[in-house]
């Protein structure tokens, strides 16, 4: 199975390095998430065809507008505008790959979200999907490597570093000695256990605040050596298979509660 995690691996393969400060793997994994989603789900595909409901990208979350949620499905306004009370399904992408002590602002931004979308439609489906980064060093691209090549030295950017990167260019990691950002081995497990404790419910639960499905997804991106969806993997998540399984109970969640 393609899953929008490998069409966000091959995205960043292209771009030559993961720019976490930018919605570019986030869109992608929404724009194919939808594209699947709508694939599988009749009720839903008929109901897009109908005018029904619509899809948004990067709306602003209720409550805080500086805060964007990701995907949106849901009844338009009288405009076309998404109408937050009236969302249908909300997903929310995140990752955990240049610094896993970011871990617990990833955390705390998934149970913001959260919050916000219970609190405008209880009922509304939310999804988060998390990229946990396998490595045990990153290259820090974006906010340590570029942003030195800023001042009138763009182009020898471009010419000089971006084609090395994710090319497997090993003398990177002298280069820029102090771009790199640690790991510790244990870091990895301990990210899909904070994860994992965010909270869920079961299809008919919509009382309670919590995701219907949270999806954990390693990757092995560390801006040097070409990123890679690993399967199988250290963590042992078979990402087939839980896409697979989280497509099928939004699904099963969406035709429930919108046309039971």
């Amino acid at each position: 199975m393609t899953t929008p995690f490998d069409k966000a691996i091959t995205a960043i393969a292209l771009a030559r390095y993961h720019n976490h400060r930018q919605e570019t793997h986030s869109d992608i994994v929404s724009t194919q998430l939808f594209t699947d989603l709508v694939s599988c789900c009749e009720l839903l595909r008929n109901d897009l065809n109908t005018g029904v409901v619509r899809r948004w990208l990067n709306v602003s979350s209720p409550g805080d507008r500086r805060r964007k949620v990701d995907l949106l499905i849901g009844e338009p306004d009288a405009d076309g505008h998404p109408d937050m009370q009236r969302i249908r399904i909300a997903v929310e992408n995140k990752s955990v790959i240049t610094a896993h002590r970011n871990r617990t602002n990833r955390f705390d931004d998934l149970k913001k979200v959260l919050g916000a979308i219970h609190t405008a439609r209880p009922e509304a489906l939310l999804v988060a999907t998390v990229l946990v980064g396998l490595c045990r060093q990153v290259l820090n691209v974006p906010d340590r490597v570029h942003p030195s090549y800023k001042k009138g030295r763009q182009d020898e950017f471009e010419r000089e570093i971006l084609p090395r990167l994710s090319s497997g260019d090993a003398r990177l990691w002298d280069e820029f000695p102090w771009a790199i950002s640690k790991n510790r081995r244990t870091d990895p497990l301990r990210t899909v256990e904070m994860m994992q404790s965010l909270p869920t419910r079961p299809v008919g639960h919509t009382h309670l605040e919590a995701y219907d499905h949270v999806l954990l997804v390693p990757v092995e991106i560390d801006n040097v050596n070409p990123p890679a969806l690993p399967r199988p993997n250290a963590l042992g998540i078979d990402v087939d298979a839980e896409y697979a399984r989280m497509l099928e109970r939004m699904c099963a969640a969406y035709t429930a509660r919108w046309h039971m």
